[in-house]
């Protein structure tokens, strides 16, 4: 590993320091230790130090509060209803059915009593008190999981192209993400000490006694560090919207290597122009050989490189923005002591999901399974938690976790297949889904739970879709997969600014909508209207959707017809983003 961890820090001792507060917490530390414990025991708060609030995120939690009991709880002169987020890593997303079941206890005995599925290939649990804190970080550790590195300025959970079982090029984009979850993993004693109480050494976080990280140092990164392996022509890891990525290249049905992209990233601020989301870049061609190396040289650039001044510009995106890709290339390959190959020929399709029964080798299936939102919970009439459970009780494949925030029943037999409909009808489940736009719909959780979240989106979305499902059918469109997506804030988590239909929030009730993204994902979307509520949303939408289905060219995406209608104007980079924006009003 690399040894020049330290290398961008003697600023600190030579005169004003003008590092962000983030980067003084990670340095007193102790490498991720803070007062996390004395905080957990102490009962006069459900809270944590502000401090400890920013260190336990890069242990996979976030203290958060319900913001719907909070202005009952202060005329009540109580203190926020706090509780914590508690993030799973699973690289690849791929859990085993003993896991599933042991996850869902979880949530039933620790949590809120549902299991929440992240665009980023993993579990999410809400609404676990502080008091349950370490008997929840050892229940997942009894699975064979940890939490750590799911949050904070670190690698965050690794994703992988949906399903290994669909090629051999899928099995080694899996293989691939392991090996990057576990390279790039910080190796403080901290989780260990915390949460485990030192009695069962099965996480992969190492021994407090090594001291200083080796490849992060005590100052880790400037911000979150997000890497994917995808496989064409599926892009359903949103390869562009992400730090890192390795694109397959299949030759002669071998995988010859990967092609390297970076600087993808979502987040923005709202107001501020210097800050938008971006497409990465592909930096070159790599043998399989070299991916994990790769993949390190290019997380110490960052390190090194990236501003610790201010974390709203400090994510990789900016570093090749300010710094060039042809500059960060050569540092890359300085690092490495070789150069990387050109880019090869490739081509992506789509970045949804395979839902509904697809048969593999060996007489063998997989059911994706659409899961609205990601929010796995039992509802009068659709027990998708409890059917989920059922199945896991008698699978003996594998249960794969999407970036798309739905679930993969693979390695299926054929008998197996008939009792897991079985399954899905006695608990109200439909494998197929009421229109193409909600198929490829995704929000956020927003409220009531995220503090950074302006307005509704997972509570909301779903109703939208279907005022929206109306006008789809009324045009002959019901079946059309366009992509839609809604966050609560401008920092992106649903990659809304990649959707064909993006809705960012902007206060209650009230949203910016995007327009002309790719299908592929390969292109941002542009703004096309501020600050709509539902009423405006649907009148703006109503006609351009009309004008679809009546003037579409053959096989002609939503997105690219809002640019070819002259509707909006094409972002071919971020730097673009806010530019050329033309807004509409509804009439």
């Amino acid at each position: 590993m690399s040894t020049e961890a330290e290398s961008s820090f003697t600023m600190a001792d030579k005169g004003a320091d003008k590092r962000s507060r983030n980067e003084h917490i990670k340095e007193a530390s102790r490498q991720l230790r803070g007062t996390i414990a004395d905080g957990l025991a102490a009962q006069a708060t459900g809270a944590l130090s502000e401090h400890d609030q920013q260190l336990v995120k890069f242990h996979g939690t976030y203290l958060q509060d319900d913001r719907d009991l909070r202005g009952e709880r202060a005329k009540k002169k109580l203190e926020k209803a706090f509780s914590f987020m508690v993030r799973v890593r699973i690289p690849g997303g791929v859990v085993t059915p003993a896991q599933w079941l042991a996850l869902d206890r979880i949530a039933g005995d620790f949590a809120n009593g549902t299991l929440r599925l992240t665009t980023r290939q993993t579990f999410q649990f809400h609404g676990v008190i502080k008091s349950n804190m370490r008997r929840t970080m050892q229940a997942i550790n009894d699975s064979l999981l940890d939490t750590l590195a799911a949050c904070g300025d670190v690698n965050r959970n690794v994703l992988a192209a949906s399903n290994p079982h669909v090629s051999p090029a899928h099995a080694e984009a899996l293989d691939l993400a392991r090996r990057l979850s576990a390279h790039l993993l910080p190796r403080t004693g901290a989780y260990h000490e915390i949460w485990l109480d030192g009695e069962k050494i099965t996480d992969t976080s190492g021994d407090s006694s090594e001291g200083e990280e080796p490849l992060y140092g005590r100052h880790y990164l400037p911000r979150k560090f997000k890497a994917v392996v995808a496989v064409p022509p599926d892009n359903d890891v949103d390869i562009f919207a992400q730090d890192l990525g390795f694109i397959a290249i299949i030759k002669g049905g071998k995988l010859a290597g990967w092609n390297v992209t970076v600087g993808g990233g979502m987040g923005m601020t709202h107001g501020e122009s210097d800050t938008f989301p971006r497409t990465a870049d592909v930096l070159g061609f790599c043998l399989p050989e070299q991916a994990v190396d790769i993949a390190e040289k290019i997380l110490t650039v960052q390190r090194d490189w990236g501003n610790r001044e201010n974390r709203k510009r400090a994510r990789l995106k900016y570093t090749i923005e300010d710094r060039g890709l042809s500059a960060f290339r050569a540092e890359v390959e300085k690092r490495l002591g070789y150069k990387l190959e050109p880019q090869r020929p490739y081509r992506f399709a789509r970045t949804g999901d395979s839902l509904g029964w697809t048969k593999g080798a060996k007489a063998r299936w997989h059911l994706g399974l659409f899961v609205e939102n990601g929010r796995i919970v039992d509802r009068p009439g659709h027990t998708l938690r409890t059917a989920l459970r059922e199945i896991a009780k008698l699978h003996r494949g594998e249960m794969i976790c999407t970036a798309n925030q739905n679930v993969i029943i693979a390695d299926v037999s054929a008998p197996g297949k008939r009792r897991i409909e079985d399954i899905l009808r006695a608990n109200g489940i439909e494998i197929a889904t009421t229109s193409g736009l909600r198929r490829n719909s995704m929000a956020c959780v927003a409220l009531p739970t995220c503090g950074l979240a302006l307005a509704e989106s997972e509570r909301y979305l779903p109703s939208l879709v279907t005022r929206l499902e109306e006008v789809l059918a009324d045009v002959g469109l019901t079946d059309e997969d366009i992509v839609i997506r809604m966050t609560g804030c401008p920092n992106g988590c649903a990659r809304p600014y990649l959707a064909e239909i993006g809705l960012v929030g902007r206060g209650p009730g009230t949203y910016n909508l995007y327009l002309g993204a790719a299908f592929d994902g390969s292109r941002l979307s542009k703004l096309y209207a501020q600050d709509v509520h539902e009423r405006e949303i649907l009148a703006l939408l109503t006609p351009l959707l009309v004008r679809f289905a009546a003037e579409r060219q053959e096989g002609e995406r939503f997105g690219d017809f809002a640019i070819r209608a002259g509707t909006i104007a094409a972002t071919h980079n971020g730097r673009e983003f806010h530019e050329n924006v033309r807004l509409a009003t509804a009439e």
